[in-house]
């Protein structure tokens, strides 16, 4: 398996799942969380010392070090991100990260960590016991692993916010994308029989399954993973074009346009693909590689994309 180049393009989810125990503690399922509401209440406020989990913070953090592309975008959008010092080098949204110093999450540099004096630092991975040194050396750091499902980004997000001090805005932030992300599924019709889809991570190619973060998501919109039951107990399969030709898609989602310059002509120009349904209707989705592979406030991005390109489809047929 390519595994850097792969988590690259799924920004962890393959990454942390695999080496860590990660996820939604409440055990809901995607479905569940979907008509799982919570409500939200904007006098919440974050008390310090704030505990999550075994991590407990004293006093609200000054200086934030984000080692997760979806920590930076969570920090942000709960108003966090004026006290975020450092980021990994695939953090790239909001805008601001682009003057924010950068570090690597793959291979961490404790002492150019510590050098900068963080009061916590967000990980979605940890190489060799990246918290265990940073703990010894009194540092706090909050293991924001890749989640399982809806329920686990909602639940993170509100994590993050106690942890900071942002806690109402935290609240109102996933309160606001559960409502938005339920309307959208609700709202998108529901093909019978189900359209079938394929989910390209890279052109070699690498995709999902349903039991996957995003799998879920794309089962919540009716669609069915041809990648599904193909390789069994692996989430992350790698297919062959003659699968992907006898299944035949009908919709090709590619999450793989800006790493790999991917696009509906190139999919057309391999071999074999030009007789698939998707490339003969022109339902193949470019997606944000970003957007695709990151758990955090651009999820409604995501699944109106998607939605979009669904009721596209049906409208065809």
């Amino acid at each position: 398996m390519k595994f850097p180049r792969l988590a690259g393009i799924a920004g962890l989810f393959l990454l942390a799942s695999s080496l860590a125990a990660c996820g939604d503690s409440s055990g809901e399922s995607a479905e569940t969380a979907s008509t799982a509401t919570r409500a939200v209440e904007p006098t919440e406020i974050a008390e310090f010392p704030a505990t999550v989990g075994d991590l407990t913070i004293q006093a609200e953090p000054q200086r934030i070090i984000s080692l997760s592309s979806s920590a930076t975008e969570m920090l942000f959008a709960i108003g966090a991100g004026d006290r975020v010092i450092a980021v990994d080098n695939f953090s790239n949204f909001p805008e601001e990260t682009a003057s924010i110093e950068k570090l690597d999450a793959y291979q961490p540099n404790v002492e150019a960590i510590s050098a900068l004096q963080p009061d916590l630092v967000v990980i979605s991975y940890d190489p060799g016991k990246l918290v265990e040194q940073l703990t010894a050396l009194s540092i706090p750091v909050f293991a924001a692993y890749a989640v399982a499902d809806l329920a686990g980004a909602y639940e993170q997000i509100e994590q993050l916010g106690e942890l900071t001090g942002q806690l109402a805005e935290a609240v109102q932030l996933s309160g606001q994308m559960q409502t938005e992300i339920e309307s959208i599924i609700a709202e998108t019709d529901k093909a019978n029989p189900p359209l079938t889809y394929f989910y390209e991570l890279d052109p070699t190619p690498y995709t999902v399954t349903s039991t996957t973060f995003i799998g879920g998501i794309m089962g919540m919109l009716g669609l069915v993973n041809i990648a599904d039951g193909v390789e069994e107990g692996n989430d992350y399969p790698q297919l062959s074009a003659e699968v992907i030709v006898e299944k035949d898609p009908d919709i090709i989602l590619l999450a793989d346009t800006k790493c790999c310059a991917q696009s509906a002509a190139t999919v057309a120009a391999r071999d074999g693909w030009g007789g698939l349904t998707a490339v003969k209707t022109g339902s193949i989705i470019s997606l944000d590689d970003d957007v695709a592979s990151r758990w955090g406030p651009r999820l409604v991005e995501l699944v109106r994309t998607v939605a979009e390109a669904v009721e596209s489809v049906l409208a065809k047929s």
